[in-house]
């Protein structure tokens, strides 16, 4: 039997992804980090790069690159406004550690904090539960902490596209008939 390819820890919607476009070319280069609760519960939350500190124990899902279209991928990193680092606790990593993250938008207000908030949309975060093969996968690769991430460590470009049209492509809904 061959080996399971690891699996990303991240994907995005086409308007996940337009959105990031707008508010990047209103902010510059952004970041996000998956909140773990408090004052804005658990929220995506989108910052100008920088304006968030990563602790040295926070966890890199991945970077998506707003050069993507819905089922593309290219072999170099995205550099700039083009890449958008996104980033959760170690604790909260712990507890999805076994999910993909699906990075969604839907109309609504945004949390406080977040840079979309003026925009009439909100961050959303969806998740795919990985099967037993992608977890072992998975558990075998290093993560990037934030402490690495100073240190000059960065994720090769995906080689699965990270951009699905709707978060259902990413996150089907068991028992759905495709197309409903």
């Amino acid at each position: 039997m061959d080996a399971v390819r690891a699996p990303a820890r991240l994907k995005a919607t086409a308007g996940a992804v337009e959105l990031l476009r707008r508010l990047g070319g209103i902010h510059g280069a952004l970041m996000m980090h998956q909140s773990g609760g408090c004052c804005d519960g658990s929220a995506p939350m989108c910052y100008p790069d920088g304006e968030f500190i990563v602790g040295d124990r926070d966890v890199l899902l991945g970077v998506l690159d707003l050069r993507l279209g819905v089922g593309e991928t290219l072999p170099t990193r995205p550099e700039g406004v083009d890449a958008v680092p996104v980033w959760i606790s170690g604790s909260q990593f712990e507890a999805w550690k076994h999910t993909q993250l699906v990075l969604d938008v839907v109309p609504g207000r945004g949390s406080g904090f977040s840079v979309e908030s003026p925009e009439g949309m909100r961050f959303l975060s969806r998740a795919r539960a990985f099967t037993p093969e992608e977890n072992t996968s998975l558990a075998a690769e290093d993560v990037i902490v934030g402490e690495r991430w100073e240190q000059g460590w960065r994720p090769a470009p995906s080689a699965e596209p990270q951009v699905v049209a709707e978060a259902v492509d990413a996150c089907p809904v068991p028992g759905a008939r495709p197309g409903t």
